[in-house]
């Protein structure tokens, strides 16, 4: 007896329904974990970028005014630096006036 070509086994209709959802299911995955992914490395390079500009304006005080600032606070009216407190805490603490400070940003 010959096969009609329009009557599918049961296991055919299954493959031809588990394999298009399996794809998109991957895919969404792939998406998902790119997302993720991207989110991780914004926020490191935000923290970054940050750091250096904390850094950047503690040795242009330095180079300005002969002395490295007493305070983050100083260095945030002074030069325009803005610390995003919700995101970020900056841990600043000075020796000497002459001793570069110890810096440090932690993500919250």
């Amino acid at each position: 007896m010959r096969k009609s070509i329009y009557r599918k086994g049961v296991w055919d209709l299954l493959r031809s329904i588990l394999v298009p959802i399996a794809f998109t299911c991957v895919m969404i995955g792939m998406i998902l974990y790119g997302l993720r992914e991207t989110e991780i490395s914004t926020r490191a390079e935000a923290m970054r970028i940050l750091d250096d500009s904390v850094r950047r304006a503690v040795v242009m005080c330095y180079a300005v005014e002969g002395r490295y600032p007493e305070s983050i606070e100083y260095i945030e009216e002074n030069y325009q630096i803005f610390i995003d407190r919700d995101r970020f805490i900056v841990h600043y603490q000075i020796f000497a006036s002459n001793v570069m400070p110890d810096i440090m940003v932690i993500e919250r």
